[in-house]
C-alpha cells in the first residue's frame, strides 16, 4: 500500500495570498481556531458525561471549511456531515446553541433531539448534516435544482468524504447536476480514511478531483491544509455557478488527526503519515499568511471566551421536555 505524505514543497513562514484580503484570513482563522478549540472542549465534556453518543471529530481539516464557508454568502447554504461541527461554525453558528445541541439540551438547535451528528440551522441556511455517509449529496442537489426552478441568485455547497463518493447517490446526483446545470459546488473532503479503510483500498485512482470531468463538470483538487487555496477555488466555483455555468467538484486533500470518532485510537493509521500530516498543520499555515500576530492573539482570546461562556450556558440550559417531544410527533 502506498504511502499518502503531504507535500513536500509546502511554503514556511511567510506565504503570500494573492487576492485574498486580511479581513477574510481573519475570518477563515477565527472559524478554524474556534473549529479546533471547540472539537477539544466537546472531547473533553464527552469524557466527563457531558455528551452522549457519537463525537466525530474534525481536527486536522479545519482549514476546509473555514476556507469554502469564508468564500460563499449569508444567503447560498451549505449541506454537512457527521463530522460537520467546522462547518456549522464556519457558516456562522452560535457556539451557544451549538453546544446545547451537542450535550442534549432544549436550547440546542433541535432542541437537543439531534445531537453532534444532525444540526440544522434555517437562519445560516445550514440545510443540515445527518449520520448517513453521503446522504447529503442529493439533498444539497435537490436544493439546487430548487434555486435553478425558483431562479434565485444561489450556491449550495455540499461537504462529503471520500468514503462517500463511494455511494451510489454520489454519481447520480453529480449527473444529475451536470445534465441540468445546477448551482452546486460539491466539496470532498478526502481525509484518506472511510471509518478505518484506506483510500488506497476504495479507489483505483486515488486523485477523486477526475471524477468531476467523468460527469461534465470541472474536477479541482486542493491543498485541504491550506485555508487559502479551498477559498480560491470555491470562489471560483461559486462565481461559475452563479453565472449559470453549472457545478464544480473539489477534492480537498487533507488527514485525520485522529480515529474516526472519540472512542477510536486509529491504531489503523500509518503514524509516521499521520506525523508528516500534523507537522503541516492548518492553523499553522493560515497563521503564517497573516500579518497583525496581534490580530490573531485577539481572535484566540475572543473564541476562547466564547466557548466558555457557550459551555456554561449548556451546562445551566434545561433538558428536552417529554411532553414537548411527544407532542412534535404527528398522531396519525
Amino acid at each position: 500500500m502506498t504511502k499518502k505524505s503531504p507535500k513536500k514543497n509546502a511554503a514556511k513562514g511567510k506565504v503570500s495570498s494573492p487576492g485574498v484580503s486580511e479581513k477574510i484570513l481573519l475570518k477563515m482563522y477565527r472559524s478554524a481556531y474556534a473549529t479546533r478549540q471547540f472539537e477539544l472542549k466537546c472531547m473533553d465534556l464527552y469524557r466527563q458525561g457531558f455528551i452522549r453518543g457519537y463525537l466525530h471529530p474534525y481536527l486536522g481539516e479545519e482549514a476546509i471549511a473555514a476556507g469554502a464557508c469564508a468564500a460563499i454568502r449569508p444567503e447560498d447554504f451549505i449541506v454537512s456531515t457527521h463530522r460537520g461541527h467546522g462547518h456549522c461554525i464556519s457558516k456562522g453558528a452560535d457556539l451557544k446553541l451549538m453546544v446545547s445541541e451537542i450535550m442534549g439540551r432544549a436550547t440546542g438547535y433541535c432542541k437537543g433531539r439531534g445531537g453532534s451528528m444532525h444540526i440544522s440551522s434555517k437562519e445560516d441556511n445550514n440545510l443540515g448534516a445527518n449520520g448517513i455517509v453521503g446522504a447529503g449529496i442529493p439533498i444539497g442537489t435537490g436544493a439546487a435544482m430548487g434555486i435553478k426552478v425558483k431562479k434565485s441568485k444561489q450556491v449550495v455547497l455540499v461537504f462529503f468524504s471520500d468514503g462517500a463518493a463511494n455511494q451510489g447517490v454520489f454519481g447520480e446526483s453529480l449527473n444529475f447536476a451536470a445534465a441540468f446545470e445546477l448551482p452546486v459546488i460539491y466539496m470532498l473532503e478526502n481525509n484518506h480514511y472511510a471509518v478505518s479503510t484506506p483510500v488506497e483500498c476504495s479507489f483505483g485512482n486515488c486523485d477523486l478531483a477526475c471524477k468531476g470531468p467523468a460527469y461534465g463538470m470541472p474536477g479541482v483538487c486542493v491543498d485541504g491544509n491550506d485555508a487559502v487555496e479551498v477559498y480560491l477555488a470555491t470562489k471560483s466555483a461559486a462565481e461559475r455557478a452563479l453565472n449559470g455555468e453549472g457545478p464544480t467538484l473539489i477534492e480537498a486533500k487533507t488527514y485525520r488527526h485522529g480515529g474516526h470518532h472519540i472512542n477510536d485510537p486509529g491504531l489503523y493509521m500509518d503514524q509516521e503519515v499521520l506525523a508528516e500530516w500534523k507537522a503541516r498543520d492548518p492553523l499553522d499555515i493560515l497563521r503564517s499568511k497573516i500579518k497583525g500576530k496581534k490580530k490573531i492573539q485577539e481572535i484566540e482570546a475572543h473564541v476562547e471566551s466564547e466557548l466558555e461562556e457557550a459551555i456554561e450556558f449548556a451546562k445551566d440550559s434545561p433538558q428536552p421536555s417529554v411532553d414537548e417531544f411527544l407532542d412534535s410527533i404527528p398522531n396519525y
